[in-house]
C-alpha cells in the first residue's frame, strides 16, 4: 500500500485530500510515523520531529495515528486479495505476497490479476498500492518498491541478471544499515557485485548468513508463500505502546505495565494459550532500545501475574534515560484450556479474569479494569510487524 495510513486518514477525511499531511503516534508526540507524497514532496521523512518536518513544509497538517482504523482497513484489502488466490501471505498491515501460480488460468496472467486488484482496491476503498510481479518473494517486493505510488512492475526471469546487476544492496528486503555497512567494507554496493563476489568470504565473515546473501545478490528466493492457515503456530503475545511523553517516575511506569500486563493476558485468554516466559521492552527517548526477560515456573494467562513478573524485571534494571515506549510479552506458550484451578484464590483469580474480560468484550477495552488504572488509559499502542488479520496476532489497538 502506498503511504498507508496517510491515505487511510485523507480518505476518511476529505478535507485532508491532496493536502501535506504527517501521521503522528500520539496526541503528545512529535515524531512523524508516516507522511503522504504530498508531504514527501517538501522532504519531510518518516522518523522527523514536528520542528524539522515544519521546517521543510510549514502548511504540514499532523494527524493524529487511529491504528484501529488502519487494521479494519488492511482487513478488507486481505479480503479482496483472496478473491483471486487463496495463497496469501500477510508480510504485514500493509504488505501481502501473492502466489497466483494456480490461478492464472482463472485471470488470464499474472498483470491481469494485479490490474484487477488495483482496481478493487480503488474502487472500494479509494486507495492506491503498488504490485511487484516476479518469479519469486524477494524480487516481487523489490518490484513493487520500484514504482510508487500506484505502481505496476514486473521482473521477468529472463531480465533478473539485468536487473540485479544495477539494484543497490539496500534496496533488498533482508538487508539493513548495519549489513549494509558491512558489505560496502568489501565493496559490494550493488547487487551483481553481491552476486559475484567469493562466497567462501562471505560465510567465513557472516557464517551461513554468507552464503544467503550470496542467493540474494543472484535473485535467488526459494521461500514458498504460506497462507494463514499454514503458518507456524504463534510463539508469543505481546503488547507495545508508546507513551505520550517521556517518563522518568517508576510508579508512572508500573501503570502502563499493568495496561500492557491486561491487554496480553485477555488476548492469551481469548485464544487459549499460556505463557512460561515474560519479557519486558523499554525504549529510551534517544530510541536506544533493550529487552530483558524472566521464566516463571508455570504457565500463566493471569494478567496479574504477567504484571508482577514483569514488575521483578523492571526491578532489577537501571533506568538512564527517560522511557519513551514500554512492552510486555509472554512466549514459552502452550495451549491452556478452560477448567478453574484447584485451589480457591487462584479459582477466584480466573473467575474474575473472565467476567472481565466478558464485560470489555461486550462495552469495549477497558470498561471494566483494575482500580489504579481508571482514568489512566493512555499511549498509543504499537502495531507490531508480525501484526496478522486473524487469530492471536490479531489486534484491534487504540
Amino acid at each position: 500500500m502506498n503511504a498507508f495510513f496517510a491515505s487511510v486518514e485523507q480518505q476518511s477525511n476529505p478535507a485532508l485530500r491532496g493536502k501535506p499531511i504527517a501521521v503522528i503516534g500520539a496526541a503528545k508526540r512529535t515524531i512523524i510515523t508516516t507522511c503522504s507524497y504530498e508531504a514527501r514532496a517538501f522532504g519531510v521523512k518518516t522518523g522527523m520531529n514536528s520542528w524539522e518536518a515544519r521546517q521543510k513544509c510549514p502548511q504540514l497538517i499532523f494527524v493524529v495515528g487511529n491504528n484501529r482504523k488502519y487494521t479494519y482497513t488492511s482487513k478488507q484489502i486481505i479480503a479482496i486479495m483472496r478473491e483471486y488466490t487463496p495463497m496469501v501471505e500477510v508480510f504485514s498491515i500493509d504488505e501481502a505476497f501473492l502466489d497466483v501460480t494456480g490461478c492464472l488460468s482463472l485471470f488470464g496472467s499474472a498483470e491481469r490479476i494485479a490490474q484487477l486488484i488495483k482496481e478493487r482496491i480503488g474502487k472500494e476503498l479509494g486507495l492506491t498500492c503498488s504490485v511487484g510481479i516476479a518469479p519469486n518473494k524477494l524480487l516481487a517486493k523489490l518490484a513493487s518498491d520500484m514504482k510508487k505510488p500506484d505502481g505496476l512492475t514486473v521482473i521477468a526471469p529472463e531480465r533478473v541478471a539485468q536487473v540485479m546487476e544495477r539494484v543497490p544492496i539496500q534496496d533488498l528486503c533482508g538487508i539493513g544499515a548495519k549489513m549494509h555497512q558491512h558489505l560496502a567494507k568489501f565493496g559490494i554496493r550493488t547487487c551483481g557485485e553481491l552476486g559475484r563476489f567469493p562466497v567462501e568470504i562471505l560465510k567465513r565473515h557472516f557464517g551461513v548468513t554468507g552464503e544467503k546473501l550470496h542467493y540474494m545478490g543472484l535473485g535467488f528466493d526459494e521461500s514458498p508463500v504460506i497462507p494463514e492457515e499454514e503458518a507456524e503456530e504463534v510463539k508469543s503475545v505481546g503488547h507495545s505502546t508508546t507513551l505520550d511523553n517521556d517518563i522518568t517516575e517508576r510508579p508512572e511506569i508500573l501503570i502502563y505495565l499493568l495496561q500492557l500486563s491486561e491487554m496480553v493476558g485477555r488476548r492469551a485468554r481469548k485464544y487459549q494459550v499460556a505463557g512460561r516466559t515474560v519479557t519486558l521492552t523499554v525504549r529510551y527517548a534517544d530510541f536506544t532500545t533493550f529487552s530483558r526477560q524472566q521464566s516463571r515456573a508455570s504457565h500463566t494467562n493471569n494478567s496479574e501475574e504477567i504484571y508482577q513478573a514483569a514488575v521483578k524485571i523492571l526491578q532489577g534494571v537501571e533506568l538512564t534515560q527517560p522511557v519513551r515506549l514500554l512492552g510486555v510479552k509472554i512466549s514459552s506458550l502452550r495451549q491452556h484450556t478452560e477448567q478453574l484451578p484447584l485451589f480457591a484464590a487462584d479459582r477466584k483469580k480466573a473467575l474474575v479474569a473472565n467476567a472481565m474480560d466478558s464485560v470489555n468484550n461486550r462495552f469495549g477495552d477497558f470498561a471494566v479494569t483494575f482500580g489504579s488504572l481508571v482514568g489512566k488509559e493512555g499511549g498509543s499502542k504499537v502495531i507490531s510487524p508480525a501484526w496478522k488479520p486473524e487469530g492471536v496476532r490479531n489486534v484491534d489497538a487504540d
